[in-house]
């Protein structure tokens, strides 16, 4: 084949189409429908000089006009960071102001068991007796406690932190279809070493130190744990009852919202690990620590009552694009 002769012939549709990719934002309905026949033209002109006459520079060209023109005609993707920006104001506390029964009734049940425990080793020596031999009590209150915070540079330790909570987060959502049972299990760990720690610093006339180390990074921290186990708990709840949807369809919806957070709540405990890693062992005054805990935690509850509440009137659900989600059977309510 004459690659020149074949250029010649249709270089001005090469050349309509290339004008209008330029205007793709201002085509009539016309010229629209242009488009995408010269798009389907030109890509089979692209198949025919490939297979016929593989001239490297003609190639080059029509690949890019042909990519340029599917661009145009399918819809450019939206920008990464436009996603990640919806995820995070629309998405993700939508996600959460909807799940937040189930998280809120979490912590209620976990703060009584961690309150509960702390309470009884603190009352009863024989139980402290029982747990650690009185010096390695005396070890963890006087030394231990304290030093665990410094046991690592900071940047080191925050990381580590991190990564341990967003695995025991990631642990509670994920392991939730499995009727909840593993996260109860999860959260009473964490309750029972809560309230142990508690109890035993608050026996040995150190509660000031244990709350003053505790809750600059805990109040968030916490939180962010225990709305991983509240959401896991709410998935395996689905299972059981999955309502009027389909129990495949139900446990996919709740499924997908879950994992959402799972991500979600990685940044969250991203934010509470640099404050245990940075302010849990600074030489910043107790209330200053304390404050800026504080302020992290209400920045959490007025993001999630605030956004995740707007984000639901507007019909949100925390569950991805509905064009994202496949095709669903129709079914026999």
């Amino acid at each position: 084949m004459d690659v020149d002769a074949y250029a010649a012939a249709h270089q001005a549709e090469w050349d309509r189409l290339e004008a209008l990719v330029r205007r793709r934002g201002r085509l009539t309905g016309a010229e629209a429908d242009e488009l995408v026949t010269l798009y389907q033209r030109v890509a089979s002109h692209l198949s025919v000089v490939r297979s016929s006459a593989p001239d490297v520079v003609l190639v080059g060209r029509l690949s890019a006009l042909v990519g340029r023109a599917r661009a145009a005609v399918t819809g450019a993707h939206t920008p990464a960071w436009r996603e990640v920006g919806r995820f995070f104001t629309v998405s993700f506390p939508a996600a959460l102001y909807r799940c937040a029964p189930w998280w809120l009734g979490t912590a209620a049940a976990f703060l009584a068991v961690c309150a509960g425990i702390g309470w009884w080793v603190a009352t009863h020596p024989l139980v402290r007796t029982a747990l650690l031999p009185p010096a390695a009590v005396d070890q963890l209150v006087e030394h231990d406690f304290a030093d665990y915070y410094s046991s690592a540079p900071a940047a080191e330790f925050a990381f580590g932190v991190w990564t341990n909570n967003a695995w025991v987060a990631a642990g509670s959502l994920a392991l939730g279809v499995l009727l909840g049972v593993p996260v109860v299990y999860i959260l009473w760990q964490n309750a029972a070493n809560v309230g142990v720690a508690a109890g035993l610093m608050v026996a040995g006339d150190r509660g000031d130190v244990f709350f003053g180390l505790i809750l600059p990074h805990g109040l968030l921290e916490i939180t962010a744990v225990l709305v991983a186990g509240g959401a896991g708990i709410r998935l395996g709840w689905t299972v059981v009852a999955p309502g009027a949807r389909t129990r495949l369809r139900a446990l996919a919806e709740t499924g997908r919202e879950t994992v959402g957070m799972a991500l979600g709540l990685a940044a969250v405990l991203l934010v509470s690990g640099v404050i245990e890693g940075f302010v849990t062992p600074s030489g910043l005054p107790t209330w200053a620590r304390v404050g800026i805990g504080v302020l992290a935690e209400v920045a959490f509850l007025t993001y999630v009552f605030w956004l995740g509440r707007r984000a639901v009137r507007a019909g949100e659900t925390g569950d991805v694009a509905a064009d994202e989600r496949g095709d669903l059977l129709p079914t026999a309510a």
